[in-house]
């Protein structure tokens, strides 16, 4: 994640200086359950459909919590696109989480987190100069849909293999929003230490 050079203050915000908070959130919620995927030897099809909705309900939380720290303007595309998602991604989360079925979880999964991943791709693109969160958008919404691409597939093959691959995309993703944050704390740190003296 690098800062944009030239910002275009017509079309850009600054970024909260706590944005850092609901990108560790997000990245301590991929990795959790990409944890839970890798350790979880033989998962039920209920145990598939609540781990899988929680992941994609806390997910589509955090974007929706993140639009207002995260520079865009209110009412603007790039706002509603954000909000969209994360809306997508609550209301697969909540479907997949009460309604447990191999063909449900693949299909459903894979359309909250491939249209969330192209929302991502979306604002990385149009952002891109203007947001510190564009390249990490990019990178998110290429994980997002080639998740998203990958999950149809192994829907025959049983819960194991449908978490192995929604669990292998939030770990990719929970590395790179932790990278993410971090360097946001980082850097809301200096601007702080900055003004100061």
């Amino acid at each position: 994640m690098t800062l944009p050079a030239d910002p275009d203050a017509s079309t850009a915000l600054p970024a909260a200086a706590d944005l850092w908070k609901p990108v560790l959130v997000r990245a301590a919620v991929a990795l959790g359950f990409g944890a839970v995927t890798v350790f979880w030897a033989a998962p039920s099809t209920a145990g598939m459909g609540w781990a899988g909705g929680l992941y994609l309900l806390a997910t589509g939380v955090v974007l929706l919590r993140s639009v207002n720290k995260a520079g865009l303007r209110a009412g603007s595309a790039s706002s509603k696109v954000l909000s969209a998602a994360g809306a997508v991604l609550t209301g697969t989360g909540a479907a997949v989480g009460l309604m447990h079925a191999n063909l449900l979880f693949g299909v459903l999964a894979a359309l909250g987190l491939g249209l969330a991943g192209a929302a991502e791709l979306y604002l990385g693109i149009t952002n891109r100069g203007r947001s510190v969160l564009a390249r990490d958008w990019i990178a998110s919404g290429v994980v997002g849909v080639g998740t998203a691409a990958l999950l149809p597939f192994f829907i025959d093959l049983g819960p194991h293999a449908l978490l192995g691959v929604a669990g292998g995309g939030a770990i990719i993703s929970g590395v790179l929003w932790m990278l993410a944050g971090l360097t946001l704390r980082h850097d809301a740190r200096a601007d702080s230490a900055k003004a100061v003296n």
